[in-house]
């Protein structure tokens, strides 16, 4: 009788910096090819013409080692001569692109519009990068993240990036998600045996994950799958290390505190990985509840928090295999 192959896959759901720090410290731990990261295309916009991707190309220049340690995205040694240009033209420049990023823009903007998908170029771009993981977007069809402020409706660069998130945030929408078609590799865990862990990275849950969680099949995918879901909490110390969550948690009326996170994965995730205990965490049904450093400085941070996450999937049952649909009914009924 065959001994049967073990379980070395995992998926990990990645938005924004602390998600690519962690889809980093996966991909060296892991054995080569073994990680598949989905990337959140809610941030998705065009500007000056172009095509541009935020959190995708956060990934990949963070996985290619590119990223810029300082500002924590973009390329390191970058130049401005591009942007310098522009602004004395007097061109638009509250986004800015480095010369050596606008490459990738520009040649994403050409093969979109020659007719490949953004899963067919991001793949060719990963490859060409020298990266081994496989990368995808969560769909190839528009979604985008809107802002409903004070100020009205808002497109999220612009709430993001030009305003810097100063006006209120008072309601989130995911425009396209229910009509868009999610990534296969979003689908495949409910059918995959040989996924170790879904791995939910330390990103922003309403602006990174909840646009991928939006798409069809999505969740009931994940709720059918047999292997372990494994969040991460974005939280250290009561407050975000980079980005506006703490900021819009406050403003949707939730505490900025890990019980919100655990509140709001209920139902979908198995563990959650917290950077320090609070009191009546563990109180009542939810996540199992995993306390270890999740503060990524370091590269040797990432590696020690990719491994916290693996073991802590490795730690959990695996789960009997449920039908999506039958999951699929029980969300819409939800």
């Amino acid at each position: 009788m065959s001994t049967p192959a073990p379980r070395s896959r995992v998926l990990a759901l990645s938005g924004g910096v602390g998600g690519a720090k962690l889809a980093l410290g996966l991909a060296r731990v892991l054995e080569r090819d073994a990680l598949d990261v989905v990337v959140n295309t809610g941030d998705d916009f065009r500007h000056l013409g172009l095509a541009i991707s935020p959190d995708v190309d956060t990934l990949l220049y963070t996985l290619a080692g590119l990223a810029d340690p300082v500002r924590g995205w973009g390329r390191c040694d970058e130049t401005w001569h591009f942007m310098a240009a522009l602004e004395r033209l007097g061109g638009d420049t509250w986004f800015a692109l480095g010369d050596a990023d606008l490459a990738l823009h520009v040649e994403r903007s050409r093969r979109l519009a020659a007719g490949e998908t953004p899963s067919a170029v991001t793949a060719d771009f990963a490859r060409r990068l020298g990266i081994d993981a496989r990368i995808a977007p969560m769909s190839d069809d528009p979604v985008r993240t809107r802002v409903r402020s004070d100020d009205g409706w808002l497109d999220f660069q612009d709430y993001f990036v030009r305003r810097q998130c100063a006006p209120v945030l008072r309601e989130l929408a995911y425009e396209g998600a229910g009509q868009a078609r999610a990534s296969s590799l979003l689908l495949d865990p409910a059918h995959d045996t040989a996924l170790r862990a879904v791995v939910l990275c330390p990103s922003n849950p309403w602006l990174s994950i909840d646009p991928m969680l939006a798409l069809p099949g999505v969740r009931a995918a994940l709720a059918a799958c047999p292997a372990p879901v494994v969040a991460v909490s974005p939280l250290v110390a009561g407050r975000a290390v980079k980005g506006p969550t703490a900021k819009l948690m406050r403003e949707l009326g939730l505490a900025v505190d890990h019980a919100s996170i655990a509140r709001h994965y209920a139902g979908l995730v198995d563990a959650l990985v917290v950077d320090a205990h609070e009191p009546g965490l563990d109180a009542g049904p939810g996540p199992r509840i995993v306390v270890a450093p999740t503060l990524m400085e370091s590269l040797a941070d990432r590696e020690r928090l990719a491994r916290t996450v693996l073991e802590a999937a490795d730690r959990l049952p695996r789960k009997p295999h449920r039908s999506p649909a039958a999951g699929a009914a029980r969300e819409a009924r939800a």
